[in-house]
């Protein structure tokens, strides 16, 4: 069974920081789990990126999991990666690189799910929770109530994989969003624009442990 982290972080450039800049941020604030994120880049760009971004993972003992590009993922060797609806299967991804590598996949219905779990994946990004603005073509707002009605659904069929919520949360969020019975929450602006941002992260690794 692999590791998935309760507290996982998306990364997202800002006016003054590259990818690398927040990821850098984000592990020194005790994360332990970046995901690199970044879209309409070009191929070699990416590995440029992602390999700045191992090196600082590596340095701080954290996994690493590239959105969407699994040639990258295997030319950095990374843990892991995340596919959206639309990219590569992850039966595809786990012939090319193998049983060790981490796979997530992304869902918004029970139906998602299911098919995710007959792929194999290993943990899935249940969302969005509520509106956000890093992403484009967003599916159904989830809700609490959404989460509680999928999980009641995994729970039936003797699904459990890690489910990990994302979308829009925010710390006020994240008690109740525990108690649908998720493993973990996925982030990205809540760290990046954290003034304090190494007690936020120990503040959020306390609910999630508890």
């Amino acid at each position: 069974m692999k590791t998935i982290s309760k507290l996982q972080y998306i990364t997202q450039e800002t006016a003054k920081l590259s990818h690398s800049g927040v990821a850098k941020n984000a592990c020194e604030a005790g994360c332990d789990w970046i995901q690199l994120r970044v879209k309409n880049i070009s191929a070699q760009d990416l590995l440029f990126t992602a390999r700045s971004v191992k090196e600082i993972c590596d340095a701080h003992q954290a996994k690493l999991i590239i959105n969407d590009r699994p040639a990258v993922a295997g030319i950095v060797g990374a843990d892991g990666v995340h596919l959206g609806k639309d990219d590569m299967s992850p039966a595809e991804v786990r012939r090319t690189l193998g049983e060790e590598i981490i796979i997530g996949g992304t869902a918004n219905t029970f139906e998602d799910i299911k098919r995710l779990v007959d792929a194999r994946v290993d943990y899935i990004g249940l969302g969005p929770f509520r509106f956000t603005t890093t992403k484009q073509q967003l599916s159904p707002i989830l809700g609490l109530e959404g989460y509680k009605r999928i999980i009641e659904q995994c729970q039936a069929e003797g699904i459990d994989i890690p489910i990990v919520a994302i979308g829009g949360i925010v710390t006020e969020d994240v008690t109740d969003i525990m108690q649908t019975g998720v493993h973990g929450i996925a982030v990205s602006g809540l760290i990046t624009h954290a003034p304090k941002r190494a007690e936020l992260v120990k503040h959020l690794q306390g609910i999630l442990t508890n």
